[in-house]
């Protein structure tokens, strides 16, 4: 239908325009020199705008319209919706990582994607840096104390407090030209010195934020019903995921007995595995490479999946100024607005201020036993594959906007899938990947009590660390994630379980195999579950 399309073009062009950062990262040109207006009419504009755009799509009926055109104008509604929810509280007046991630990572995909040649990617990367001071100030303007949770600033201030190191160093070190890097440094300074005073003012900002960082039933629950599509709300999840739970823990009890040396205490045994890990970070990086090599050759003498032509997956560690915030394995993938099909899988190193013991607690959660399904989830078929072969889709908007719902419920469906057909043969390698699954169960029921008011934060990091095979020091991490970001934990297994009632479905009604199944979902983009059914089903 001519005028959806119109008005998705017209869409699709606003929202490049209005996120500069997020164009580079999606591979949109022409848009790599600034960081985008920050100040607080920008946003209220591009709030009002982002009322005016679902005004505009919610009139877009269903008559004449394609099963995919349908799909794509919901797609858009889900998202908008979703903002207008969270809209009494913009993350703009409560959150500085609004500011401080989009800074760095917008100087960090230049280089990693490396689209142009090094002196346009320079010559990007000295303009950014010279909006850098004006940025952090409209975010001092920005923030109110009142609404800004405490928890939430803290985070900011860790990615702010490593600024300096990544933009005077790590960055530089991109540039092979030697006059390049000078002029790269000289920009860095200025910029530099804005996130040393940021960070300042942050620490104090910190003492003075009041804000509370429960979303709430009301919220949690919308955003499950009208971004997600879901058809339930944050109650029946958290019973969702402790009914899941128990069935977990049943299987796992069974199975760690045929673990050598191993018992139905599956916490005591995936404890005592935990100590067989690599013995450094960079040790850590290789054995994940040779793991996701593994991992995409079971693939292809399977015949599960097909693979996007000249796709590849890097195997790096984690940048600096992401360590922070982030304590697991992460996936950054091709920018789908162009031709590239480079992943980068980012290994979870640590910080430098870590002290040995919190490194070897950083290893020990990915310790040897674990290491196959966290390669199959970022890698193959999880988070690369699937990302690699969507980003062949002919369906724009469904390459601009994805919900972890499904691109984290994929990634974990594939650690299902590669069970199913046999890959984690060793029982110490199927305890793992059950207690990774069993570890989203728990994530579901602490994410959802944490931001109904039914758990405190030392209660979820107890929960974490006792019901899921966390240490300690990473349990605290994952609960300041969970604060911090509302539904996105229960993302992984919920999606799971419904792809797979899909798959189910698809199956029931003889619409292929498995593997095309597989190409069909994963190929639609990752939409909201119940938009993926629709696809997946044909109507």
């Amino acid at each position: 239908m001519t005028d959806l399309r119109t008005l998705l073009d017209s869409f699709v062009e606003w929202h490049l325009d209005a996120y500069p950062v997020r164009a580079t990262l999606l591979g949109a040109t022409g848009r790599e020199d600034t960081l985008g207006d920050q100040s607080a009419a920008a946003w209220t504009r591009r709030d009002a705008e982002t009322r005016a755009w679902l005004d505009r799509f919610a009139a877009v009926g269903d008559a004449g319209l394609s099963l995919d055109d349908s799909v794509d104008r919901d797609l858009v509604l889900s998202t908008l919706r979703g903002e207008v929810i969270l809209a009494d509280e913009p993350e703009w007046r409560r959150d500085p990582g609004v500011y401080v991630g989009p800074i760095l990572s917008g100087l960090f995909t230049l280089f990693l994607h490396r689209l142009r040649p090094e002196a346009d990617l320079v010559a990007s990367a000295v303009a950014r840096l010279r909006e850098v001071p004006g940025v952090l100030a409209a975010a001092k303007a920005n923030l109110d104390a009142s609404i800004s949770p405490a928890l939430v600033v803290k985070r900011a201030l860790g990615q702010a407090r490593s600024a300096r190191a990544f933009l005077t160093t790590a960055l530089p070190g991109e540039v092979s030209d030697e006059s390049l890097r000078r002029g790269l440094v000289e920009a860095a300074g200025p910029a530099a010195d804005a996130f040393d005073e940021f960070a300042t003012w942050l620490a104090e900002f910190a003492e003075r934020a009041k804000g509370d960082w429960r979303l709430g039933e009301r919220k949690y629950s919308a955003l499950l019903r009208e971004r997600e599509l879901l058809g339930y709300g944050a109650t029946e999840l958290h019973e969702r995921g402790k009914a899941v739970y128990a069935e977990l823990d049943a299987e796992m009890r069974e199975l760690a007995t045929k673990v050598p040396g191993g018992s139905e205490d599956w916490h005591a045994v995936m404890a005592a595995l935990q100590n067989d890990h690599p013995p450094t970070l960079e040790a850590m990086r290789e054995e994940y490479a040779a793991e996701t090599e593994r991992a995409r050759r079971f693939l292809i003498d399977n015949d599960l999946v097909p693979f996007a032509e000249g796709e590849q997956c890097r195997v790096v560690p984690s940048p600096g100024f992401q360590r922070p915030i982030l304590s697991v394995a992460f996936y950054i993938a091709p920018p789908p607005l162009t031709t590239s099909r480079l992943g980068h899988f980012f290994v979870p190193f640590t910080p430098e201020e870590f002290t040995e013991e919190q490194v070897r607690q950083r290893l020990a959660t990915n310790a040897r036993a674990q290491m196959p399904t966290i390669a199959v989830h970022e890698a193959y078929p999880g988070h690369h594959w699937h990302l690699s072969w969507m980003a062949g889709g002919e369906r724009t908007v469904r390459k601009l906007f994805r919900t972890p719902y499904f691109s984290e419920g994929w990634a974990l469906y594939a650690e299902r899938l590669l069970n199913e057909n046999g890959y984690f043969a060793d029982p110490a390698h199927e305890l793992a990947h059950l207690d990774a699954r069993i570890f989203r169960a728990a994530r579901i029921v602490v994410d959802t009590a944490l931001h109904c008011g039914e758990m405190s934060i030392e209660e979820a990091e107890q929960h974490m660390a006792t019901k899921a095979s966390l240490t300690p020091g990473t349990a605290v991490g994952e609960v300041n994630r969970y604060c911090a970001w509302p539904t996105q934990a229960p993302s992984y297994l919920t999606g799971s379980l419904e792809i797979e009632k899909i798959r189910a479905d698809y199956l029931a009604a003889g619409r292929g195999d498995v593997r095309s199944f597989n190409a069909t979902i994963a190929g639609s983009g990752a939409l909201p579950l119940g938009l993926a059914r629709r696809v997946a089903l044909g109507g």
